[in-house]
């Protein structure tokens, strides 16, 4: 990238980016040359904490509070990060909730709140982004290797949300190829995040190569993908999950 002026210095905006792989996004982009606007729910002390580490490197980042549930969140999201950045040069929508729950005890709420955040509002985020999205931009979806191998019960509603939205980037990929802006999702499998605290130890079993990925790693493909070396990818889905899927 080597964007190293401010001045010249390209936009991002990371959806879900205070914590696990969405923070290793942030500061990924952040070191890679852009100024990253990012979004959060919870937790304003690590959003803050990540805008204070970027400031003391003389870099731009910009903490946002939006649920991506709510489309009128996201909308305002994106019209602050342009705003303070302007157009749009790479965008990772990374915003996801896992609620785990057997056919037979899944509820109405929670079915709607998973795939409201998980299908809706990757969909909504990224729309929301086209109108300020630069020309050859790159956008690129968190999903899940559950979209391949769901691997237990009680995953059947993430299982089918992350699938969705494999599937959804190869329309969207044909949609924003006239523009060059490529489109294509990373499907982490056991990463060693918040969501999989407690449970270390019996993921590294399952893995063939008997650890869980770390957020730098997953960062690195999403890097990746918003480099000048990845403008003939897209459409589509990138699994790092150390072989649990094969």
């Amino acid at each position: 990238m080597n964007q190293t002026t401010q001045g010249s210095r390209k936009a991002a905006l990371v959806f879900g980016g205070s914590r696990g792989i969405g923070a290793a996004a942030v500061t990924r982009l952040l070191a890679d040359g852009y100024a990253v606007a990012f979004t959060y729910v919870s937790r304003p002390d690590k959003a803050q904490d990540i805008v204070d580490a970027a400031a003391k490197e003389g870099l731009q980042a910009l903490a946002i509070e939006a649920d991506s549930a709510d489309p009128a969140a996201i909308r305002r999201a994106v019209t602050k990060a342009v705003e303070r950045f302007g157009p749009l040069s790479v965008v990772v929508v990374n915003a996801g909730i896992l609620r785990l729950g057997t056919i037979d005890s899944v509820d109405l709420d929670v079915l709607d709140q998973m795939l409201n955040v998980n299908v809706r509002g990757v969909y909504l985020s990224i729309q929301a982004t086209v109108p300020h999205l630069v020309d050859d931009a790159r956008i690129i979806t968190i999903g899940s290797n559950v979209a391949i191998r769901t691997g237990f019960a009680g995953s059947s509603v993430y299982q089918m949300t992350k699938a969705a939205v494999a599937g959804m980037v190869k329309g969207i990929a044909l949609d924003l190829a006239p523009r060059h802006i490529t489109v294509n999702n990373v499907q982490p499998g056991p990463t060693d995040t918040d969501m999989n605290a407690g449970h270390i130890d019996m993921l590294k079993g399952m893995s063939p190569l008997k650890r869980v990925g770390t957020p730098q790693e997953v960062a690195g493909l999403i890097s990746y993908l918003a480099s000048d070396e990845a403008r003939y990818v897209t459409g589509a889905s990138f699994t790092i999950d150390g072989g649990l899927t094969l």
